[in-house]
Formats: C-alpha cells, sequence, structure tokens
C-alpha cells in the first residue's frame, strides 16, 4: 500500500504495525455479517461516556430541506468532555433557526447526537482539493 509518510517516522509507526495499514476507520458488523463503516476514528465525538459519530449526525441534519451541507463536529466541554457542533451551510433562498435545526436533529437521533450549537456559514472551509476541514 505505501512505505510510510515522507519524513514523518513516528506517523509511520501509528500507521503501518506488523504489516498492516491501520486507517483509522470506524464501524461494525451486524447479525447478518455486513459490514458498515462509520467514520474516523479521529472524528469521533465522546459526550458524557458516549460515542457520537459525526457522519450520523450529519445525515440527519442533511434530511432538512434547508440544509446544503452540514459538517459536526466535537468541541470541549466541561461537564460532558466533548460537546456535539455542527457547521452549516444552507440552500440558497431557505432559512432555518438554530433552534429549529437542532429540534429536527433530536427528533431522529436523541439527545446524546443532537448539536449543542449550531453555527451557519456561508460556505463550509475547504482544502485545497476540496475535502471539508473540519478542525477549520
Amino acid at each position: 500500500l505505501m512505505t510510510g509518510y515522507w519524513r514523518l517516522p513516528e506517523k509511520t509507526a501509528e500507521t503501518l504495525v506488523d504489516g498492516w495499514l491501520h486507517t483509522g476507520d470506524r464501524g461494525l458488523i451486524d447479525e447478518r455479517g455486513y459490514l458498515y463503516l462509520k467514520d474516523r476514528l479521529k472524528d469521533l465525538v465522546i459526550t458524557g461516556g458516549f460515542n457520537v459519530y459525526p457522519v450520523d449526525v450529519e445525515n440527519a441534519l442533511g434530511q432538512h430541506p434547508a440544509v446544503h451541507e452540514c459538517a459536526v463536529f466535537g468541541i470541549p466541554d466541561d461537564k460532558w468532555g466533548e460537546a456535539v457542533q455542527a457547521a452549516v451551510q444552507l440552500r440558497a433562498g431557505h432559512a432555518a433557526t438554530e433552534a429549529e435545526l437542532i429540534a429536527f436533529v433530536r427528533e431522529r437521533l436523541g439527545p446524546v447526537q443532537t448539536p449543542k450549537r449550531i453555527r451557519f456559514l456561508d460556505s463550509l472551509p475547504r482544502s485545497p482539493v476540496g475535502k471539508v476541514l473540519k478542525n477549520a
């Protein structure tokens, strides 16, 4: 697959272990033996001892007719360890409030996975290749 990261021996040692490439992807195998990839381990939000996969929250938010695109991530929280937060870009000509989107997600996923805050952006920050930069 690869021999390592250029001039990053520590990252190479973390990623290539005993001949295996550790991608950091997380998933589950259901009762029928089907594998479902959920999200990247580094994106996992642990809030109040519960694991929240941002992709699940993004999928729920994306069902709202006003949401064009969104990114979900964890932010430090004194009470919960991390809190779920979302950045949302609305569709042109559509409107939604933070309270409306929070209620929308809560109805679909419950309180643990519901963002505590939603920030509205004109556009989501992207890398030069077009990937949404959640850390920005």
